[in-house]
């Protein structure tokens, strides 16, 4: 009898083992689970914020008494205010479809060289610099900032009318150098 205790025994703690082994699996999985599940919750916060952010920026561009208190840009006239408000809607959607994995590095950076070949986004960019100044080194923005202040500098420097050979893209993990 004594071996088939061992075996029982052997048995016990074998299954002990793999059941101890799906506990700590299940409980790796539910981390997993549980993480992919705040990174949803977070980029549907992001979109939500941003529709709203688009939604005041559209009031603001249709009425110019509203744009007097929505940007802090100094534009030489309406028409110039409207205009920087409508380029602040494109570079903040351009940085959201990053932050939500819309697009990745190298996508964001040709769509910011796009904007960037625009004069008229050149000045926004230009009239909007001391804001940026109180972003955190290390967020998306200030990243993606560093690259668009990049891109401008380089397209405003270039002798070439070929904008969209301007400016390779700093790989993800480096900020752009200046």
């Amino acid at each position: 009898m004594s071996s088939a205790v061992g075996a029982g025994l052997a048995f016990a703690v074998g299954a002990f083992a793999l059941l101890a082994a799906q506990q700590r699996r299940y409980a790796e999985l539910r981390l997993e689970v549980d993480k992919a599940e705040r990174a949803d919750r977070r980029r549907t916060m992001m979109a939500q914020q941003h529709e709203l952010q688009l939604y005041l920026l559209r009031k603001a561009i249709d009425d110019p008494d509203l744009a007097a208190v929505f940007s802090i840009a100094e534009a030489e006239s309406p028409g110039q205010q409207r205009q920087f408000l409508f380029a602040n809607a494109l570079y903040t959607n351009a940085l959201l479809a990053y932050r939500i994995g819309v697009v990745n590095w190298e996508e964001l950076h040709g769509h910011v060289r796009v904007m960037c070949a625009n004069p008229i986004f050149r000045q926004y960019w230009h009239a909007t610099r001391h804001q940026r100044a109180s972003l955190k080194d290390s967020s998306d923005e200030a990243r993606v900032g560093r690259m668009t202040d990049m891109l401008v500098h380089e397209l405003e420097d270039s002798e070439s009318e070929d904008w969209w050979v301007v400016g390779e893209p700093p790989s993800e993990g480096q900020p752009p150098t200046k």
